[in-house]
C-alpha cells in the first residue's frame, strides 16, 4: 500500500534543530508535519547559551553564522524566549590557560569577530561573584542566551507547519512509520530527533553524552556575563569518563545555571549525586558566593555526540529522501539557524551558506547508494 502523503515535508523531532528546519521549510513556502513522541531532549536539558566556539574551522563555520542569525531573529523572539546579547567570559585559572585564551583571541580576531582581553585585577569589578586570583579573561560580548523551548515553540507557530505527537518506529527514505502502523509519506524526511535518532537509523555513529544542570532560586545578583572556564572545551570533547567544569549563566529572572558536568558511561536519566555535587564544588571555586545560594531544581539530560564532535547535517547516503540534522551534541541551541540553512540550501541545491564537507553523513556512513 502506498504511504498517505501528508505534508511536503515530514521533520521528526519538535526540539530546537527540528524547529528550526520547519520554520526555515515553510519559510520556503512548504507545508511542514512536524511529528514529535514528547520524550525528554537536548532542548529541554540545556542552558540555551549562543556562543562562537573555534575548536577547529567546521565548529567555527557553523557558530559564527548561527550567532549572526540569532542576533537578526533576536527582535522578533518574544519576551519568554529570554533572548540576550550579554557575552561570555572565558576564565583563565593559570597562566597556561592565559596563553591559551591570548591564542584564541587573536585567532577569533583573525576571523573578524570582536573579542578582548580583560585583566586579571579587573575581572571582580566586571563581575564581584567571582572569586581572587584569576589570570585574566576573554570577552565575546556578542554572544548570547536564550530560552530554548518557548524558542522552539515560537519556531513551531506557524500556518504551514503541522505538528502531530506520535512515535515514529521505522523509516523508508522519504516514508515513515507511525507505532500505529500506518505510513506517512512526503517529498522528503528531516530526521532532527537528537539521541533518539539512533532508534531509527542503528548505523548513525552518535552516543548518548549525559550533562546535569542545577537553577537557583532569584537573587538580586550581579552577573551579568555568562561566566564560563577556558577548561570547558576540554570537557566538551572529551569521550569517555566524567568531567565537570565551570559554567554560571544569569537568567532574566534573576536566576543562575549553574553547570556543567559530561558523562558517557551512563543511559540512567536520574540526577547523579555523586556528580552534581562535584560539579557545584567545581564551580564555587571559581565564584565562592554561589554556595550560599539556594537551589531549587537539578536535573540531567543527553546530549547526542558524533565521534568528532560534528552534527550530521545532509541527506542520507542510503537512504533517499531521508534527511540528517542530528547529532550537534552542546552546540544545538547554537547551531540551530545554521543547520537549517544547510538543509535548505542542500534539499534545493543552492549556494551553501557554509562549507557542507565537514557535516555530510558520507564522511561515516559512506557515499550514496545511487551515485
Amino acid at each position: 500500500m502506498s504511504p498517505l502523503r501528508v505534508a511536503d515535508v515530514i521533520v521528526i523531532g519538535a526540539g530546537i534543530i527540528g524547529a528550526a528546519c520547519a520554520r526555515e521549510l515553510a519559510r520556503r513556502g512548504q507545508q511542514v508535519l512536524v511529528i514529535d513522541a514528547g520524550l525528554h531532549g537536548a532542548t529541554a536539558a540545556g542552558m540555551g547559551h549562543l556562543l562562537v566556539l573555534d575548536d577547529n574551522q567546521a565548529e567555527l563555520d557553523i557558530s559564527r553564522y548561527s550567532l549572526s542569525r540569532w542576533r537578526e531573529l533576536g527582535p522578533q523572539l518574544p519576551d519568554d524566549c529570554a533572548y540576550r546579547n550579554n557575552g561570555t567570559l572565558w576564565l583563565a585559572a593559570n597562566e597556561e590557560e592565559l596563553a591559551a585564551a591570548e591564542a584564541k583571541s587573536g585567532n577569533l580576531r583573525a576571523e573578524g569577530i570582536r573579542c578582548e582581553m580583560v585583566p586579571g585585577h579587573a575581572l571582580q569589578a566586571m563581575e564581584p561573584i567571582l572569586r581572587d586570583g584569576l589570570h585574566g579573561a576573554l570577552r565575546l560580548p556578542d554572544d548570547g542566551i536564550l530560552y530554548a523551548p518557548n524558542t522552539a515553540l515560537w519556531m513551531l507557530d506557524n500556518p504551514r507547519i503541522t505538528g502531530r505527537r506520535a512515535k515514529v518506529t521505522e523509516l523508508d527514505g522519504n516514508r515513515v512509520r507511525l507505532e500505529d502502523g500506518s505510513w506517512l509519506g512526503a517529498d522528503a524526511v528531516v530526521l532532527a530527533n537528537g539521541i533518539q535518532a539512533v532508534e531509527l537509523c542503528p548505523e548513525l555513529p552518535i552516543a548518548a553524552k549525559k550533562g546535569h544542570l542545577l537553577i537557583t532560586d532569584r537573587y538580586p545578583h550581579p552577573v551579568t556575563h555568562t561566566i564560563t572556564e577556558l577548561s570547558y572545551l576540554t570537557s566538551v570533547h572529551n569521550s569517555s569518563g566524567a568531567s565537570v567544569a565551570c559554567n554560571i549563566q544569569p537568567r532574566p529572572t534573576g536566576q543562575l545555571f549553574i553547570g556543567t558536568s559530561r558523562q558517557f558511561d551512563t543511559l540512567d536519566p536520574e540526577v547523579d549525586g555523586w556528580l552534581l555535587a562535584r560539579m557545584l564544588r567545581h564551580a564555587a571555586g571559581y565564584a565562592p558566593g554561589l554556595a550560599q545560594l539556594n537551589g531549587i531544581r537539578a536535573w540531567a539530560g543527553f546530549r547526542a555526540a558524533t565521534p568528532d564532535g560534528m552534527p550530521l547535517i545532509g541527506e542520507h547516503p542510503q537512504q533517499p529522501g531521508l534527511w540528517l540534522a542530528v547529532g550537534h551534541e552542546g552546540l544545538g541551541v547554537t547551531a540551530a539557524p545554521a543547520t537549517a540553512d544547510l538543509l535548505a540550501a542542500l534539499l534545493w541545491d543552492e549556494a551553501e551558506p557554509i562549507p557542507a564537507a565537514a557535516y555530510a553523513p558520507r564522511r561515516y556512513l559512506g557515499e550514496t547508494a545511487h551515485a
